[in-house]
């Protein structure tokens, strides 16, 4: 299967790297000192699945490898529109562009350009860091879980799940997607902001009493908006995900806190925004969400 990574940051290059691994046609798009990197020096995977390192087909404009079975999309939100303009005619009849960007809004976007039968909706579930150009340590999980948005079973989604299965990288083929969307949002919305917020890991995060109130605070405000918009949750998940958190998590910087320290604009709107935008629809009361959303918002402004 010809694939595109459209955005190869840690989450695009770690993935896009195992399918590469079992066979798959990898092209990965990337541009400035990574897209030079790539080219140079191939990509490097350190991870306790097993080590990768190896040349790889790098561009920064994708119409010059296309069109493309499969696309990962994996830019960051506030990128989306340029990225979906650059992808227009890239895709081959029947293929698919599947986004694996953070919030629960990135669909739209990609359905007005590419049309609903073109899109997946997925979610990347990986804890991974690009510590410089072109290398990537993988820390924890890897998996992906995607599906249809009308929830079917198709042939190209058994496609895509089978060479993700070869490349140990499937999670599960999912047909209730605004549920598994809105699990991811639960963690992100809280442990992604807090710790940009406060500059701290996920370990030094769990282990302050305080901080974990306000944690907690910001997954049961999510969680309540969650299930205004019909999600499938309950307060056994936010149990579910501190106790993976505390297990699997604890070395992790999430990707809103690296991006703070590489001095890059901050994915905040697609975490806390999303959860502040949809409280306001259903008329849910977010007070901490509302706050964090508006702190973030003025440390993204500094960096911008």
């Amino acid at each position: 299967m010809k694939i595109l990574v459209m955005g190869t940051g840690a989450i695009g290059a770690y993935f896009g790297a195992r399918l590469q691994e079992v066979g798959e046609d990898v092209t990965f798009c990337a541009r400035g000192k990574n897209l030079l990197a790539l080219n140079e020096r191939g990509l490097q995977i350190q991870s306790f699945r097993g080590d990768f390192q190896a040349p790889v087909r790098a561009i920064e404009n994708p119409r010059e490898a296309a069109p493309y079975a499969l696309i990962l999309f994996c830019v960051k939100v506030y990128d989306t529109d340029a990225a979906t303009e650059s992808l227009k005619e890239c895709l081959a009849p029947g293929g698919a562009i599947l986004t694996l960007q953070n919030g629960v809004e990135s669909e739209s976007r990609l359905i007005e350009c590419f049309g609903v039968d073109a899109v997946l909706g997925g979610n990347a579930r990986v804890g991974v860091e690009m510590t410089e150009p072109g290398k990537v340590i993988h820390l924890s999980t890897g998996v992906i879980e995607f599906g249809e948005l009308d929830g079917r079973e198709t042939p190209r989604a058994a496609r895509i799940a089978e060479a993700f299965g070869r490349a140990g990288i499937f999670g599960e083929l999912v047909s209730d997607l605004l549920t598994f969307r809105w699990s991811k949002l639960l963690w992100n919305s809280a442990f992604n902001t807090v710790t940009t917020l406060t500059r701290r890991t996920v370990g030094e995060l769990l282990e302050d009493a305080d901080g974990m109130r306000l944690v907690r605070a910001l997954m049961n405000e999510t969680l309540a908006v969650a299930k205004a918009e019909g999600a499938k949750l309950g307060p056994d998940r936010i149990e579910s995900l501190l106790e993976h958190s505390q297990k699997n998590l604890r070395a992790l910087k999430t990707s809103t806190f690296q991006d703070y320290q590489k001095g890059k604009r901050l994915e905040y709107d697609a975490l806390s925004g999303a959860v502040v935008r949809a409280a306001h629809r259903r008329n849910v009361t977010v007070p901490a969400m509302e706050t964090v959303h508006a702190l973030l918002k003025l440390l993204d402004r500094r960096l911008s």
